[in-house]
């Protein structure tokens, strides 16, 4: 082995530190080099693709992608790079299929048959199904829908019948008044249901468009959990508490959440929750091997007997940042050492 990484970010993009790069790439770096392996930061852009991969396969065991696929001008050409450099025997961390498998939103209705996600969440893929269920779905209580591809908080909406007798047979009457609040700010705003159903469907046109619905749960106010992972550990927990506004529900530090740091220890229940319901999730979403960095977020829940339960909510692995622990690059480094070494051994076997 060469035992070089070449990670890929991009330029641009408001995850950028003052060098430029992301504040957690070169803590990676340095973590790498003092375990005895070299590493160099490269910018990806369109123009210079072919390049890139000849670069990489020649030089490199493996990539790392740190690149928001926000921060992307298209992505399934920046993903046909990838898939040709792991074509060529460079280890990928992450491949595109782990990042949709793990980092799309629909990886809920994949797991809605275990006990993670309640079984009325779906997936909308074209306007002809969305227009035919959502409104039967919303006629039975709040709902949040959540566009496939967004961040910190766009595109995720709570919707809400204002009045609950605007209903037929067919669900919600599209006059029907909704309230409709977005998680990137909590802004509210009032529409007519067939008004916001248009609206949706820039989140479900073009590629990877998607919604997915999913009923509301109204114990987000107490939290959003976070779990952290570093391939099969569990290394950190955030406690993400939405404002105290009346209509907040969003997480993210822009609505004005409050964020505390835990270590696993300190949520028994839910990591052991976790981590016995890991293999399952594996064989659901692929079989792949578990991502690099990545993240699942939970919402308490009460279930028939009164009990708290934990609900997934989202998972992510495009490019989580661990800016608020950079300590952690050694744990990273050492995670990718034992990743590239396994996939290596298996070339040579």
């Amino acid at each position: 082995m060469k035992k070089h990484v070449i990670f890929l970010e991009v330029e641009g993009g408001n995850d950028k530190g003052t060098d430029g790069l992301r504040p957690d790439t070169m803590p990676i770096v340095n973590s790498l080099k003092a375990v005895g392996w070299t590493a160099e930061v490269i910018f990806y852009t369109e123009a210079k693709k072919k390049e890139l991969i000849e670069h990489i396969a020649a030089e490199a065991d493996a990539y790392i992608s740190r690149i928001n696929p926000g921060n992307l001008d298209d992505e399934s050409s920046y993903f046909e790079m990838l898939r040709q450099l792991t074509n060529r025997g460079v280890v990928g961390l992450e491949r595109p299929e782990v990042m949709m498998s793990y980092g799309a939103k629909d990886v809920l209705v994949k797991l809605r048959d275990t006990s993670l996600v309640p079984t009325d969440t779906f997936a909308y893929y074209n306007m002809t199904d969305f227009i035919e269920n959502f409104p039967k779905h919303l006629a039975k209580g709040e709902r949040v829908l959540k566009q496939n591809r967004g961040s910190t908080g766009e595109g995720i909406w709570r919707v809400e019948l204002v009045n609950k007798e605007e209903v037929d047979i067919n669900g919600a009457l599209f006059t029907a008044q909704v309230k409709c609040t977005e998680a990137k700010d909590n802004q509210v705003y009032n529409f007519q249901l067939g008004e916001f159903m248009n609206f949706c469907e820039q989140y479900i046109e073009g590629e990877n468009g998607m919604l997915v619905d999913m009923k509301f749960l109204p114990r987000i106010v107490e939290g959003e959990i976070r779990i952290l992972m570093i391939n099969d550990q569990p290394v950190n927990v955030v406690h993400k508490k939405p404002a105290e506004d009346a209509d907040a529900f969003s997480a993210t530090l822009f609505s004005g959440a409050k964020y505390r740091y835990d270590t696993p220890a300190d949520w028994p229940v839910l990591i052991k929750l976790f981590k016995e319901k890991l293999p399952m999730i594996i064989g659901i979403l692929g079989d792949y091997d578990l991502p690099l960095i990545w993240t699942a977020d939970f919402i308490l829940d009460t279930d028939e007997h009164g009990n708290d339960k934990y609900i997934l909510g989202e998972m992510n692995c495009s490019c989580v940042g661990f800016t608020s622990h950079l300590e952690l690059s050694d744990d990273v480094a050492r995670a990718i050492v034992k990743l590239v070494t396994k996939n290596k051994s298996k070339e040579l076997a």
